[in-house]
């Protein structure tokens, strides 16, 4: 008896519906698996900054959220320990945004309104039985263990801490981001592009960490602004503190007969770059095409056609996982010639013309189109 659906997607979040959207386009039956999760207390302050591809993707999915909820990133402003810097500017790219900072709700929101009016997804309680199963839980996974996946975590000193925050001055667009000391503080933009609106991620040492988020909010308003230079004028917390682990993780397989996986719960990356919910985006997309460009007579768990999917995506997710880790360590050294070296390395890359316009492109998502599935 053949298998109800086609294929059934564990984890409805951001990469599972737009899985799910994408392979509801070449008319397979989709089961979405939805387990509700407990309140997240009053609203999730979380943010995902997303390159022109992913908006691409997203626009073709009819899921973009408004512009009050996707706010345009037209400049960066980077700045190192001991007067390094480098500053990107979306003008000289000759582009409309270097990024886009999204809210989760919102996204979510727009997401499920398309997969409620796609006939051919159905959203589930439970897993079913299907020709091929993703795993999209993300990095808490558990079905990775039924698969016999070994998920190899690199856990960092650290915590990122997240908030919103109201500010005296208004953003005008500009992504900021400060290391100091092993700590990476990032300002983002919200509220459209005339918002003085922020959304708060500061990476900081385990041993910080419990202080900052215990502290009385006006002291930890005062710690930011001093962090940040008085960058934006005063700061006001819009939200509750929330803190999580960060680590760098890879699974050692990517699938196999009948399964794989996609987004967090094949990778993890450290957040300093932002392109966490780029690279699972990038797996949905590049997953979809696999399967709509397969021979017609693979099905559609074919080992050998998932390989495709893993070997195509695996390259570019290690490389940036590599490019943030070295990063993280490299501004995780406190002392000279360290501080002298990076800062020295700043400088120069701001001033590398065609290098950086490449790092850029490269962020931009601009080299995702180049699919290389390697059939075999």
């Amino acid at each position: 008896m053949a298998a109800p659906y086609d294929v059934c997607i564990r984890g409805a979040g951001i990469v599972g519906r737009t899985l799910a959207l994408l392979l509801a386009r070449d008319r397979l039956r989709v089961g979405l698996v939805d387990v509700p999760q407990p309140p997240a207390g009053r609203g999730d302050v979380r943010a995902y900054a997303l390159n022109a591809a992913s908006r691409e993707l997203l626009l073709r999915l009819r899921a973009w959220p408004d512009e009050q909820h996707a706010t345009a990133v037209t400049g960066m402003d980077v700045r190192g320990d001991d007067g390094g810097r480098v500053r990107f500017s979306a003008q000289e790219e000759d582009v409309p945004a270097l990024a886009w900072i999204v809210d989760v709700e919102p996204l979510l929101t727009r997401l499920s309104e398309a997969v409620r009016f796609q006939p051919h997804v159905e959203v589930l309680a439970a897993p079913q039985p299907a020709a091929l199963t993703v795993v999209c839980e993300g990095r808490a996974s558990t079905t990775r263990a039924e698969f016999g996946v070994n998920f190899q975590v690199t856990s960092y000193p650290q915590r990122a801490i997240a908030a919103r925050l109201d500010c005296e001055k208004p953003h005008g667009g500009i992504a900021r981001q400060w290391f100091d000391d092993g700590n990476v503080l990032g300002l983002l933009p919200l509220g459209g592009p005339q918002g003085n609106s922020v959304a708060l991620v500061w990476s900081v040492q385990e041993a910080r960490a419990d202080e900052l988020l215990q502290m009385p909010a006006a002291e930890f308003q005062r710690r930011l602004q001093l962090a940040s230079g008085s960058e934006l004028g005063a700061v006001v917390l819009a939200s509750e503190r929330m803190a999580w682990p960060l680590q760098r993780a890879m699974a050692d397989r990517w699938c196999g007969p009948g399964w794989t996986l996609a987004g967090d719960a094949a990778h993890n990356v450290h957040p300093l770059a932002g392109q966490g919910l780029n690279l699972g985006l990038a797996d949905a997309e590049t997953l979809a095409q696999v399967l709509h460009e397969r021979e017609y007579w693979r099905s559609l768990g074919d080992e050998k056609l998932l390989r495709r999917y893993e070997r195509s995506r695996k390259a570019d997710v290690m490389a940036m996982a590599w490019t943030t880790d070295g990063l993280q360590q490299l501004f995780a050294q406190p002392a000279e010639p360290w501080s002298w070296l990076r800062n020295w390395g700043m400088r120069g890359f701001d001033r590398s013309g065609p290098v950086k316009r490449w790092v850029v492109r490269q962020a931009m998502g601009h080299a995702r189109n180049l699919l290389r599935t390697g059939k075999t």
